[in-house]
This record gives structure tokens, C-alpha cells and sequence, in this order.
């Protein structure tokens, strides 16, 4: 037994049903109307209009993508490469975090030592827990590799740092104030 509610929903969808069999049939009508030549044309633009639709939905977004997807491929591996080397420094630090605190001797010994290759471009003093290395046209790279010893083996890093180039493109002047625990500095 029907419904009232469901009747007027059977209703609407057999109105639907025999509109849609009598645009279907009037369709037909009409091409069987048409000339060969006309129901040809016809025939050869729906094809074309569903070639359309095909190449728009479902062939052309896919062949974007495809065409992406190298160079988004290349994107993700450098930031896969650029997080290995995060992860790989993350690490490197945690390790050296973890190594004893070198006493003052080797700390002052390891500053000692880290300075020397710089000459006379470097000078490095000690004022309590803290050390002062002064520049005089010292080199970028030389500048990175003594902070880089200074870090590791005598456990030092910046708390400070006054430099510039002063016209000389070829290095550095100023001052960097390092401090540590090797030095008896609890906060760097």
C-alpha cells in the first residue's frame, strides 16, 4: 500500500520518465526528418561535442598531471635531501650535546688551536667565561671553520658578534664574543 507522502514522488517520477521517452522520441522524429546528408552532420558533431566532453573530463586533467609530475617530483626529492641534512645536523648537534664538558684547560687549548691558522688576522683573549676573537681581514671561510672547531671541540658558540667588511670584500674586522661551558659560562 501506497503512502501519501510516496505518491506524489511516484507521481513526479513518471512525469519525468515520460518526458524524458517523449523528448527521446521526438529526437528521433526529428533526425528521421532530417536529409542523410543533414543526419551525417549532425551525427559528426555530436561525436565531436562528446570527443570534447571526453578530452575535458577525463583525458586532459590527466595528462596535466602527468606532465607536472616531474618537476614536482624534483621539488619534493630537494626538500626530502634538505630535511636529511636538517636531520642529519639535528643529530650531529644532539651528539655533541651529550659528549662531557671539556674542562677550562682544554677549552682555552682547543680556542688556542682553532685560532692559530688564522695568523695574524686572529687574535683571541680570555676575559672570565667568556672569549673575544679579533678580526683584522680575516676570510669568510676561515671565519666558518673557526667557529665551527670552536664549536665542536671546545663546546663554544656566539653570544655576540660586532663585524663588517670596511671596503675589504675579501674579509672580516670586528669582534665575536664566544662562551660556553667549557669556559664556565652556564648560558651561551
Amino acid at each position: 500500500m501506497k503512502t501519501p507522502s510516496s505518491a506524489p514522488n511516484a507521481a513526479a517520477t513518471g512525469r519525468r520518465k515520460a518526458a524524458s521517452n517523449g523528448l527521446g522520441e521526438r529526437l528521433t522524429v526529428w533526425l528521421q526528418g532530417l536529409a542523410p546528408r543533414e543526419r551525417k552532420a549532425v551525427s559528426i558533431a555530436g561525436w565531436i561535442v562528446g570527443l570534447a566532453l571526453l578530452w575535458w573530463v577525463l583525458l586532459g586533467p590527466a595528462f596535466n598531471t602527468l606532465r607536472k609530475a616531474p618537476a614536482q617530483h624534483a621539488a619534493l626529492d630537494t626538500q626530502i635531501a634538505q630535511m636529511q641534512r636538517m636531520a642529519a645536523s639535528a643529530e650531529q648537534l644532539k651528539e655533541q650535546n651529550s659528549a662531557p664538558i671539556p674542562s677550562r684547560g682544554a677549552a682555552q687549548s682547543s680556542l688556542t688551536q682553532a685560532t692559530a691558522p688564522l695568523g695574524a688576522t686572529g687574535q683571541v683573549s680570555i676575559q672570565g667565561d667568556r672569549a673575544i676573537l679579533t678580526l683584522r681581514g680575516v676570510s669568510p671561510d676561515a671565519l666558518a671553520l673557526w667557529l665551527s672547531q670552536v664549536r665542536v671541540n671546545a663546546r663554544l658558540t656566539p653570544v655576540s658578534a660586532q663585524i663588517d667588511r670596511r671596503g675589504n670584500p675579501e674579509g672580516w674586522h670586528g669582534q665575536i664574543t664566544v662562551a660556553g661551558p667549557g669556559l664556565g659560562s652556564t648560558a651561551p
